[in-house]
Parts: C-alpha cells; sequence; structure tokens
C-alpha cells in the first residue's frame, strides 16, 4: 500500500505547478544549490507587474525575519505555496504562528483564520514571485501591517535557520524514524502540530525499551498501519519480540494501533480510567480517525487492552526494572509514566510538555494536575521523553507544564474575582508561550476551559 501512496503522491506533484517564474539571476542560481526546479521566464507584462507591486508593499530580508520572529512570536507567517510543495520541497519555515494559504485561495479565506486586521503578517513563498502579489493583496483587504520576506524559503533552508517539516519521512508511516534517547531506549518523536492525513496521526512519541528478554512499547500509535511502521524500526536494531505495549491514555493516538501489537503476541497493558473513557468514547474516537486518515485507518480497530491496572504495573526484563506508575489526575484520565528508577529516566507521556502548549480538555483536572506533579518531580528524573516533543530534562517540562498551568489559572482566577464573563477569560494574556506549537489553536480555548471548570472549584 505504501508504494502505491508514494507514487500517488508522486503523480500528484508532477501535474501541479510546484515551480515558480524565475527570479533575478541570483536568485534562480541559489534555489537550484537547494533544488529549486527552475521556472519559466517572466514575461515583460509580469516583470513590470511585480515591480509595480514591489513598489507598494514592504520586503524585508532573512535576517530581518529573523529578528522579527524571535522578537516578536506574535507575527503571522503565510507560506502561499501548495501543500504538495511544502511536502515534497522540505516543508516551511518553523514558526508558531504558521499558515499555509494558497495563492489561489488567501482572499477567500484568510478572513477567517486572521481577523484582526491589525495582526502583524508576513508572506513569502519559494523565490519571491507569488508573495509580493499575497502581501499587496492583504494590503487591499485592510490589512495594515503587512510585509513580505523577499529572500524566499528556500533562502531561509540554505542559511541553517528552522524548518518545519511535515512529514521527515516519506518512506514510512512515521512521522519520524525512531532516535537513541539513552542505551537501550529509543522514541520515534512525532509532529508537534496536530494528527494530519500527511504525518499518518504520528503527533505523539511512540517510544520503546529494547531488553534482553524482550521490547516494551509505550503508545500503540494512531492505526494499525502505524503502528507496522514503528515494528518495522524496532525489527531493524533487534530480534527480540515486543512483549509489552503501554497505553499512556485513551486517545486514538496512544491505543488505536493496539490490534497490530496484539497479533505479534504483545500484551497491551492501560490504567483503568482510561479503559472506561475506551467503552465510553472509544467508537466516536475511532471515527475521527478514520475520518482523518482514510485508507491509512486499514485494519484498524477499536482498542480492547489485555491487562487493565489501578496503581502501578511492574515489570522486570533481564537486567531492566520498569515501574508504570498513575501518580493521579492530569491531563487525562488514566494518564499514567513509564519510570525507569535505575536510568532516571522517565516516559512521561501528557503528563509532561515543552515544545507544544498543553491542551486543557473538559476532562482536564488542572488544579489535580499541579498537585500530581509534586509526585512525579519526587522520582529524581533526569532525562524526560515528553508526550510530545523531543527528550528533554525535567527543569524544562515544569517550565512549559506546571509553569503554564499555574499562569492560566492565576489568570483566570483575577476576572473570576473581578466577576468577570467567558469572553474577558478568552483575553486573558498568554503571549508569554506563543512560541510554543499550537499556540493558536490551544490558547483561547484551554483560557475557556479552565474559566468553566474554576468557576465551580
Amino acid at each position: 500500500m505504501l508504494p502505491a501512496l508514494l507514487l500517488f503522491i508522486s503523480l500528484t506533484i508532477s501535474t501541479q505547478t510546484v515551480a515558480e517564474t524565475k527570479p533575478s539571476p541570483a536568485k534562480v542560481t541559489d534555489t537550484k544549490e537547494v533544488f529549486m526546479p527552475d521556472a519559466p521566464d517572466l514575461t515583460q507584462q509580469s516583470k513590470k507587474m511585480l515591480e509595480e507591486v514591489n513598489k507598494r508593499i514592504t520586503n524585508i530580508d532573512t535576517q530581518t525575519l529573523k529578528n522579527t520572529l524571535e522578537k516578536h512570536p506574535e507575527t503571522v507567517l503565510i507560506d502561499v505555496r501548495t501543500p504538495a510543495e511544502l511536502n515534497v520541497l522540505g516543508g516551511h519555515i518553523d514558526s508558531p504562528r504558521h499558515r499555509n494559504i494558497i495563492r489561489g485561495w488567501l482572499e477567500f479565506q484568510v478572513e477567517s483564520l486572521i481577523p484582526d486586521k491589525s495582526t502583524p503578517i508576513v508572506t513569502y513563498c519559494g523565490v519571491n514571485l507569488r508573495s509580493p502579489l499575497a502581501a499587496d493583496t492583504l494590503m487591499q483587504m485592510g490589512y495594515t501591517n503587512v510585509k513580505n520576506y523577499a529572500d524566499g524559503f528556500f533562502a531561509w533552508k540554505k542559511a541553517g535557520y528552522a524548518v518545519e517539516i511535515q512529514d521527515k519521512d516519506l518512506k514510512s508511516f512515521l512521522y519520524s524514524r525512531p532516535v537513541e534517547v539513552i542505551p537501550g531506549v529509543w522514541s520515534a518523536i512525532g509532529a508537534t502540530a496536530p494528527g494530519t492525513y500527511t504525518n499518518s496521526g504520528h503527533n505523539n512519541n511512540l517510544s520503546f525499551i529494547i531488553t534482553e528478554e524482550g521490547v516494551i512499547v509505550m503508545n500503540a500509535g494512531d492505526s494499525y498501519l502505524l503502528a507496522q511502521a514503528l515494528h518495522d524500526e524496532i525489527k531493524l536494531l533487534t530480534d527480540q519480540p515486543v512483549k509489552y505495549v503501554i497505553l499512556e491514555n485513551a486517545q486514538g493516538h496512544a491505543a488505536h494501533g493496539t490490534s497490530y501489537w496484539q497479533a505479534q503476541g504483545a500484551t497491551v497493558v492501560i490504567h483503568k480510567d482510561a479503559q472506561e473513557v475506551i467503552n465510553e468514547t472509544g467508537h466516536e474516537s475511532l471515527d475521527r480517525m478514520r475520518s482523518l486518515l482514510r485508507d491509512k485507518a486499514y485494519r484498524t480497530e477499536l482498542p480492547k487492552p489485555d491487562k487493565v491496572f489501578e496503581d502501578s504495573y511492574s515489570l522486570q526484563m533481564g537486567s531492566w526494572k520498569i515501574e508504570i506508575l498513575y501518580l493521579g489526575p492530569a491531563h487525562s484520565p488514566g494518564d499514567i509514566l513509564l519510570w525507569l528508577p535505575d536510568k532516571k529516566l522517565a516516559i512521561a507521556g501528557d503528563m509532561a510538555f515543552h515544545e507544544r502548549l498543553l491542551p486543557v480538555f473538559e476532562h482536564t483536572d488542572t488544579a489535580g494536575w499541579i498537585e500530581t506533579w509534586k509526585k512525579f518531580e519526587a522520582l529524581g528524573a533526569t532525562t524526560i521523553i515528553p508526550g510530545h516533543g523531543g527528550a528533554t530534562d525535567m527543569k524544562t517540562v515544569e517550565k512549559w507544564t506546571i509553569g503554564y498551568l499555574k499562569h492560566i489559572r492565576n489568570k483566570v482566577q483575577q476576572v473570576i474575582d473581578n466577576d468577570g464573563d467567558l469572553k474577558q477569560a478568552y483575553g486573558v494574556d498568554q503571549s508569554a508561550y506563543s512560541h510554543l506549537d499550537t499556540f493558536d489553536e490551544l490558547a483561547k480555548t484551554n483560557a475557556g476551559t479552565v474559566f468553566r471548570s474554576m468557576e465551580f472549584e
């Protein structure tokens, strides 16, 4: 199925106009060095049109854009290339407030995505041909703080600055291949963006431990095929069978791949509270995943774990002592972590965040999470593999997890104390966290959810 999928993608790309028309000769030389396809020559009329547009807009260079994003993370970047270009030609500029709105749909989509016309916006494309037109259009629509990144994406990438790739490994359903965190402990780091068809739902970390007596996997993955892709990587590293799969909670990207692992003879373990969520809402979660992943949802069924526990579940695999712990309420019902006391490493799952803004759901107990954290911190972990983002340390996840929870609760409490309403709660200041991925998607929703829960505490 995967070769056929890649062929389809290849054919799709070949029929789209992924190349832009030529800029200056020097610009073409630069883009060739980063494998930018050649573009047709500009006509005299199109050259004149671009010259007129560039007189009306403000252009900035690479260093100015870098400085702008550092000083003003609230800046919205709009990449006007097609999604196919982003997939095949190296991704997009890494920025928490990034939007991909293709040039042909800009006028029809931008106002719903960016309703405040004073929002700072920077447009860009590959080699600065479509983006000047986009900047000019936005100004005509009444946007008052618009600039155009004239060097283009390929100059940014060539300079070595951060880019975000929608699918780092096009040969696998995995977003990225596993990396070794410490000897014997590996993690396939998922995208920090929401799950999409492009990243195959791999937007969380899929970790595993290779012991002398078998492999333990943390999280089953969002689908049967994604689980199979992870297993393919494990088999490149060891001949040991996968003995256990631990589900950090009931979310689809943690649990949907369960049946694949069971077919391989693995025992799937879950906390009782997470099992109850699957019993109550598992079919709805599965339907959402099938709608998103379509053909990639092949063979994925409702998770039916083998082992349900309440407080802890311990394993001894060769020389490896492994503790699966439920420390208390946190992000989701039944959130657990995998603790390696001899290694001082915790696969913390959604207990800990640091590269993306944590989501607050209706069932998230923010006050309980803060109390549970004290037990987590008492373990003395020196290495943390969070639910999303790369491995890090306790100080980092504390800053961006508990620091954020205390901040949002404090701001919302001020609204409540002043007899404020939900609308005021939506507007509380969260700018200190605006550099985190998914900030735009989650910040206002988080504030509203916290407000509604704190009203009754």
